[in-house]
């Protein structure tokens, strides 16, 4: 099944996979590459050098831009912000921009901003309007402005303290082979 593309979208790329949905005043150029079953909500812009990897979703207001690799099964929430110069002025632009890069399972939080330069680990979820300003680790749970280290989240989405224990009903996990398990008492 090829891509919905809303009539009233300007999509220039013709890199788009199947099953994915462009919703209207979407705004794509000519190198970007979108995969497969992915979400496009209304207001988005994407820039030339972005790679957007399949069943991923964002949503309303978001821009992604020149150097922004965004992997498969990742969330971005509406008005989530990237940069991808750390030092902009007006009319200038630098040789080559930031890259930076949301790792596969990742969700971002509603008007969170990623600072250029920085990855998100794979599975880590960042906090609505937390601003982040250094990598982030895989399945870690970033919150606030700056933000900051505060648990853990594990690949289905249960929140866990640093302790890695689920405070709603003391499930406790422990990292092996670089996975978080969860412990059978």
């Amino acid at each position: 099944m090829k891509p919905f593309i809303h009539k009233l979208a300007d999509v220039q790329t013709e890199n788009i996979g199947k099953q994915t949905t462009i919703w209207q005043f979407v705004v794509i150029l000519k190198g970007a590459t979108i995969g497969e079953n992915c979400n496009i909500n209304a207001h988005v812009f994407i820039e030339n050098d972005v790679k957007i990897g399949n069943n991923v979703t964002i949503k309303s207001g978001v821009q992604v831009w020149d150097g922004i690799t965004i992997e498969d099964n990742v969330f971005i929430g509406p008005n989530a912000t990237f940069t991808n110069d750390l030092i902009p002025r007006s009319k200038q632009y630098p040789v080559t921009f930031e890259k930076t890069s949301i790792k596969k399972g990742a969700s971002i939080g509603a008007n969170a901003t990623i600072i250029a330069g920085n990855t998100v680990e794979e599975y880590a979820m960042i906090g609505a309007g937390a601003v982040v300003t250094k990598p982030i680790g895989k399945n870690e749970l970033w919150v606030g402005n700056p933000a900051k280290h505060i648990g853990y989240v594990t690949n289905e989405g249960v929140i866990l303290d640093k302790y890695l224990t689920c405070n709603k009903n003391n499930r406790r996990f422990e990292w092996k082979n670089n996975e978080l398990i969860e412990l059978n008492d």
